[in-house]
């Protein structure tokens, strides 16, 4: 399974590297740990998903295969430690909203406010785009400010709040809708 998933990873967009040494590339298998690492981190801080239960290398690599060549999944390194990671997976099933892409971003703790997340955001954009996506959104809790200022930033547009989305440790909390079109891709024949 493991070949299949890097034979289609063939047509992913060049690596970037930023003056910091900060290095954008494309996801692989072997980075389903620190993925899982990651995450795993925003689940126990509570400011990014209502997700409480941890995840695990196996679950996100096969999570990885699930969206290959359709939707991007990006990692930030930094002298070969994946400090951050940032995905597009399909909004809802049916066909018609095959061009839109919900998207997350985690950053480690460590590695937050040095500007990962915004090189991600750009590159995911980059890739959503490459990939003949129309419109990526996300939805993301009102208080946090930094993912917010973040996608203000890219042109993402607050669409409205979603009250009482979930219950996370027994306490209801509202979502904010975020979306940002990729007008290059608003002509393409999807049929």
């Amino acid at each position: 399974m493991k070949q299949r998933y890097q034979q289609n990873q063939h047509n992913r967009a060049p690596e970037r590297r930023n003056a910091d040494g900060i290095h954008i590339r494309a996801a692989t298998l072997d980075d389903a740990p620190a993925i899982a690492e990651i995450y795993n981190q925003g689940i126990e801080d509570r400011i990014a998903t209502y997700e409480t239960e941890p995840r695990s290398a196996e679950e996100q690599q096969a999570w990885l295969q699930a969206v290959a060549n359709r939707y991007p999944t990006l990692v930030a390194q930094i002298n070969g430690k994946i400090v951050g990671w940032a995905c597009a997976g399909p909004y809802r099933t049916r066909e018609c909203y095959r061009g839109i892409g919900e998207f997350s971003i985690y950053v480690r703790r460590d590695w937050r406010g040095h500007g990962v997340g915004d090189l991600l955001i750009a590159a995911l954009i980059n890739e959503a785009e490459r990939l003949g996506l129309w419109k990526l959104l996300s939805r993301i809790f009102p208080s946090n400010a930094a993912s917010r200022a973040l996608c203000r930033k890219y042109a993402f547009r607050e669409v409205g709040v979603y009250e009482k989305h979930a219950r996370l440790d027994g306490r209801w909390l509202d979502v904010v809708i975020v979306e940002r079109l990729i007008p290059s891709n608003l002509h393409l024949d999807t049929s």
